[in-house]
Formats: structure tokens, C-alpha cells, sequence
């Protein structure tokens, strides 16, 4: 699976949340200053290319929905993170985040949490 650039990324999260929709769609769910329509047909167009959402076609007008998932693409992207960053290393990337000063105790105290309910669920299998 591809990664996604900034404007490709930004048009699924858009899709992922409204799940279908025409370009004006997507258009609403962007802030202020929006892009152009054609910025955004072209996008989704490059999107359909690249496998990530399909169309249904109404005459000449296109509803389109994504093909992959959030979660599917969250995994992906997140698999080539942990690779190219932390050397495919669960344990770096938690050192890492471990050792920012930007977390507080009571967010490391609910990783902690969540880190041993997954041990007891894995003990358990």
C-alpha cells in the first residue's frame, strides 16, 4: 500500500468521516480557506488511482467512497513508521515516548494500564 501525501491524507480523514460524498461534499468539511474544486477532484481522483477509494457514477458526477479502511491504512502507515523510525522496534518507540518530557505521569500511568491489561490478555490466550 502506497503512503499517503498531506492532501491525499487529509481528503481520506474527510471520507473516512463522512464515509460517502460528491467533491462539494468534501469541500464542506474543510475550514477556511478552502481549496479549489478542481484541487480536490484531482486529489480524489489520484486517490482512485492509487487503489484508496472507488466512485459511483451519476451521469456525469461521481459519489465517491474510500476502498481502505482507517484503521487498515492506520496499521500500514504505522508498521512503516515503527520500521523506518524505531528499526522495527516496539521497544524504541516506546523508550521514546517514554523519555518525553511532554508526557505526563497520569498519561504514563493510563500506558502503563493499558500495557498490562495486553500482557494479561496475551497470558491468557
Amino acid at each position: 500500500m502506497k503512503e499517503l501525501t498531506k492532501a491525499e491524507e487529509q481528503i481520506m480523514q474527510i471520507l473516512w468521516k463522512i464515509e460517502k460524498g460528491f467533491v462539494n461534499d468534501i469541500l464542506e468539511e474543510f475550514q477556511l480557506p478552502k481549496p479549489a474544486y478542481n484541487t480536490v477532484s484531482t486529489i480524489v481522483r489520484i486517490l482512485e488511482k492509487k487503489g484508496f477509494v472507488l466512485h459511483k457514477a451519476y451521469g456525469k458526477t461521481h459519489e465517491y467512497f474510500p476502498l481502505i479502511s482507517k484503521d487498515e491504512y492506520t496499521k500500514t502507515y504505522l508498521k512503516g513508521f515503527l520500521n523506518n523510525y524505531f528499526s522495527n522496534s516496539y521497544q524504541q518507540l516506546v523508550s521514546f515516548f517514554s523519555n518525553d518530557n511532554n508526557l505526563s505521569v497520569h498519561e504514563l500511568e493510563e500506558i502503563r494500564t493499558m500495557m498490562d491489561q495486553q500482557i494479561e490478555k496475551q497470558k491468557n490466550q
